[in-house]
């Protein structure tokens, strides 16, 4: 009824809500239409730009990797990717952009020398500084990727931007650099290119058949249309012209498509302690590591009652979040509305597909599964 009641007040064109409970599938619901031009029913088989979901995938790599001893938590980025040593972080002077209120400008500052270097747990957890905000973003243009250039083309390049922030002292996300860097560490510590390593090692064994970096042609149909909210209603967002590349660029910040479907079972492997189905990923020490709050709330840049973990949100204070789910819950969003949870203590994994981003949406959505708990 409340995804009904958005689509109706047309704040969505349409969704696709799983809920698993206790490793079983207890709801799926696809309502709305994929598309408003060609009011193409919304069906559980419509594929979504999943967006920064893709990051707690890339979080599953790594903690396998952790496992094979193929890399520790706190080994600086610099091990893998040498360009990292002695990065630099940006101190802004007052700018053209300030004097301009902020628009069209290039950011000034200087730079002076980082006092550590950033680590692996550092962009999993956001506090690296790389990539967070507009000076080291305006460092990360002028070394911007070229067209068919891979990972290991691009990533190295990075090493030569400005951090925004001393790495630690705050939590800033990093929308795209951090993961991206991550991807590429799982290529080199597995010899394996990122999609081939995630198809092999998560999707197949969990069943995972339609989430891709990069939809073939007879998915493309399927994939639901992104729409931006504005004072005007739903308008309809072009879809990029293949400007990733993510048939040879896999960003592990943000590439993935997925169904519903396809989706959750990540979430319920993670919840059943790193198991689904007789296989194993993650043993239950990895994912409690993984879902733990290494940043609390307590650091600049982090909300009241939710901590930050490996590549998740944690919820440390369900009621200083405000929040019917339990404190240890984890997840993410992605920037086109998706989102998921997984709450250990009820067993509990939700996956709301949606291509409009809506906060209210998402909490409504966390709120509504939670409280429908009646054992």
């Amino acid at each position: 009824q409340m995804i009904q009641r958005h689509i109706a007040a047309g704040d969505l064109a349409g969704a696709v809500t799983i809920v698993a409970r206790k490793g079983k599938v207890a709801h799926l619901s696809a309502l709305g239409v994929m598309d408003l031009e060609s009011k193409h029913p919304m069906t559980p088989a419509a594929m979504f730009r999943i967006a920064s979901m893709t990051k707690p995938v890339v979080g599953v790599a790594l903690m396998m990797m952790v496992e094979e001893g193929k890399l520790h938590l706190n080994d600086p980025v610099s091990r893998y990717i040498p360009e990292f040593r002695g990065m630099k972080v940006g101190i802004a002077q007052s700018s053209a952009a300030q004097a301009n209120g902020g628009r069209g400008a290039e950011p000034q500052f200087y730079t002076v020398p980082a006092q550590r270097e950033i680590t692996i747990k550092d962009l999993l957890t956001h506090v690296s500084g790389l990539g967070s905000g507009p000076m080291g973003n305006s460092d990360i243009a002028k070394v911007a990727r070229k067209e068919g250039e891979k990972l290991s083309d691009y990533i190295p390049r990075l090493g030569g931007t400005a951090l925004e922030f001393q790495p630690g002292s705050r939590w800033t996300y990093s929308p795209g650099a951090g993961f991206e860097t991550l991807g590429r560490i799982v290529e080199i510590t597995s010899g394996m290119p990122l999609d081939t390593f995630v198809r092999a090692r998560i999707f197949d064994p969990l069943g995972m058949k339609d989430i891709t970096f990069w939809p073939t042609d007879a998915q493309m149909p399927r994939v639901a249309t992104v729409y931006a909210r504005g004072p005007n209603g739903l308008t309809k967002t072009p879809m990029p012209n293949d400007t990733f590349g993510r048939n040879v660029y896999f960003r592990g910040s943000g590439g993935l498509y997925s169904t519903a479907e396809d989706y959750i079972p990540l979430g319920m492997m993670l919840a059943n302690g790193g198991e689904l189905n007789g296989k194993r990923l993650l043993s239950r020490k990895t994912v409690e590591m993984m879902s733990a709050a290494h940043v609390l709330d307590t650091l600049p840049g982090r909300p009241a009652g939710e901590g930050y973990g490996l590549s998740v949100r944690v919820v440390t204070n369900h009621a200083a979040r405000g929040t019917m789910l339990s404190d240890g819950t984890y997840g993410w969003t992605g920037a086109q509305g998706t989102h998921f949870f997984v709450d250990p203590k009820e067993q509990l994994v939700g996956v709301l597909m949606v291509q409009t981003s809506m906060q209210e949406v998402q909490r409504e959505f966390e709120d509504l599964v939670a409280q429908s708990i009646v054992d």
